[in-house]
């Protein structure tokens, strides 16, 4: 008997495999579930500065305006909300529902666009209200 696997690999290589929407959103998932723990981190340091006193406060708050403070806390709300859509998706797979291929490659688009739609739009409303 002839072995097969002499000419071909023992497993897919990263070469075989094509990312597929579902794929990245469960790449996506793991990765904004990490950041969120350095955005909690964040909401502590601004809880923290609030309890210490005015001056740290004001300094906390001027960071947070700052560019690089917006783009931090832009990138924390995307990860939010990425990772809340991402954990619904999950909990209507866990209620036995859009197992279908090509539905659930609809709902992992939906869950990028709706993310980044749902990000600019608690953003906007932010300057709306800040304004």
């Amino acid at each position: 008997m002839a072995n097969v696997t002499n000419n071909r690999p023992l497993s897919p290589h990263l070469q075989i495999y094509k990312l597929i929407p579902t794929m990245v959103m469960s790449i996506l998932h793991r990765i904004t579930g990490g950041a969120l723990y350095f955005g909690t981190i964040l909401v502590a340091w601004w809880l923290i500065a609030a309890s210490t006193g005015a001056a740290y406060f004001e300094w906390v708050t001027w960071f947070m305006g700052t560019i690089i403070g917006r783009l931090i806390l832009l990138g924390y709300t995307w990860a939010l909300l990425h990772h809340m859509l991402g954990g619904l998706r999950h909990l209507m797979w866990d209620a036995g529902y859009g197992f279908d291929k090509h539905f659930s490659t609809k709902l992992a688009k939906a869950n990028i666009i709706g993310s980044v739609v749902l990000t600019l739009l608690v953003w906007a409303i932010a300057y709306a209200v800040r304004s």
